[in-house]
Order: structure tokens, then sequence, then C-alpha cells
């Protein structure tokens, strides 16, 4: 476990390490310049998961499933939210289904903390989570980067979760017309670090919006930047840090 400065999680917990590239929200992600660091740090979890290209890391498509790390929780007594797997993708097609329950197996026999899980494999996720129990404790989500990804939107709502949540982080692009009906929690964010898109006003706007709409709780995470601690999390002079509510029904 790792105390993190992600503005929505108290913790980040990282049973699988490694990723492949997918779509375009992935062209920036932190976790490969955070994957290629802790390499040359000489942490072997991370061990040729990057390659260099163009200057940059990128994921060599490698994973590093952590058997040990599926303890670490247990460890904790103070409850935390926890982001799984900052550095990976819990719902990868190269991580084998007895493994995502294993995961799941550690989240039941914790209760006290609260699991966030987000994926770019919405499809996966709802086809494995079927198997599995609702936990009340275990919120499901997807990252939607522009309006070419909306699908992933349909993919989710057929997840059965407590919460199902969408992290349009990057937004790099409108996504106008997004449905976020049985969406309980939407988190916005700019791109941040070296090469940052810049991320427009309106497509913020569209996006609260819509949350308006639908009842959906609101986060607005950062404007993003080379700098983003200078350029803010306050949208139109508020700061938003609205959390989901407990969706009751998806329990029984």
């Amino acid at each position: 476990m790792a105390e993190t400065t992600i503005e929505w999680t108290d913790a980040t917990w990282n049973p699988v390490a490694g990723c492949t590239i997918l779509s375009p929200g992935c062209t920036n992600c932190y976790a490969m310049r955070m994957a290629a660091r802790l390499e040359a740090m000489g942490v072997q979890k991370y061990r040729g998961l990057t390659r260099k290209t163009g200057g940059r890391a990128k994921w060599t498509g490698k994973l590093y499933l952590d058997r040990k790390s599926l303890e670490m929780p247990r460890a904790w007594r103070k409850p935390r939210q926890i982001f799984v797997n900052s550095m990976s993708d819990l719902f990868h097609a190269d991580v084998p289904a007895a493994f995502v329950a294993d995961v799941w197996s550690t989240m039941q026999e914790t209760p006290r903390h609260t699991y966030q899980i987000l994926t770019k494999r919405p499809d996966r996720m709802a086809e494995l989570t079927n198997a599995l129990p609702v936990l009340r404790n275990v919120w499901l989500g997807t990252s939607v980067e522009s309006a070419d990804y909306l699908d992933r939107i349909v993919d989710l709502r057929r997840v059965r979760a407590a919460v199902r949540f969408i992290s349009f982080e990057p937004l790099i692009g409108s996504v106008a017309g997004a449905d976020l009906s049985d969406i309980h929690w939407a988190i916005v964010g700019g791109e941040s670090g070296p090469g940052a898109r810049p991320m427009k006003p309106a497509w913020v706007d569209e996006i609260e919006a819509a949350c308006r709409r639908h009842g959906t709780a609101f986060f607005f995470k950062q404007w993003g930047g080379r700098n983003k601690k200078a350029a803010g999390r306050e949208l139109n002079g508020t700061t938003y840090d609205e959390m989901p509510v407990l969706e009751e029904a998806a329990l029984s």
C-alpha cells in the first residue's frame, strides 16, 4: 500500500503491475513513467514492464501478478479508500480470472476498506464480475477520454456494483451526449505532466450538466497541464468534491 496525493482516494494497492496501451488516453500515462522509475530504483516488481522509445517509457505488455500483495490490506487497520491497480488494469486480458477472484476475496474479507477499481476494459469487467459477489465496499468504474469511447459506459451499466463510476481523465475531447443514467459518480480531470494535452472548459461544463440531469455525483479533480498545482481545481470559482451515494438496490 502507498499513500497517495490522488484527490479522490487515500491510498493505492497494486496486486498487478504492467499494462498495454489501449487508446489515446494511455499516451501520456503517468504509470508508465512511474514504472520505469521504480525499475531504475531496483524494484523487481517493475522489471521489464516498460521500454524506452522516442525518449519516453512505454508499456511492453508484460504483467506482474504480485500474490504477496494480496495479504497487505488485511494488515491496514485504519479504514481507507483504496485505488486498486493504479499501475495496471485488473481486467487486462492477461490477468487470469482466478487471480481476479483472489483479489475479490481479499476485498470481501476487509469490509472496513472501500476499494475503487478503474478499467479501460469494462466489457471484461462485466463478464468476470458476473460470477463474483457484489460487494458493498467495492466501487467499479471505467475511463472515458473522449466521445470515441462512450461505448465503455454502455458496458459499465452491465456491471453489477454498489457504485458505478466514470473517470473522464485525461479528458482530451468532448463527451457531449454522454448518458450517465445508472452511473453514480463522475470524476473529471485534465491531463498533467510532460506533453499534457489541453482540456477545454466547455467539455467540463458538459459533464457537470449531465451529472445534474442524472443525479450523478460530480468530482472535479484538476485542470492539469505541466504544472497542475498552479492550474488548480476550481471550476467556475467552486471546488467540487462530491462523492457517490451507495446504491442499495444493486446489493440485492
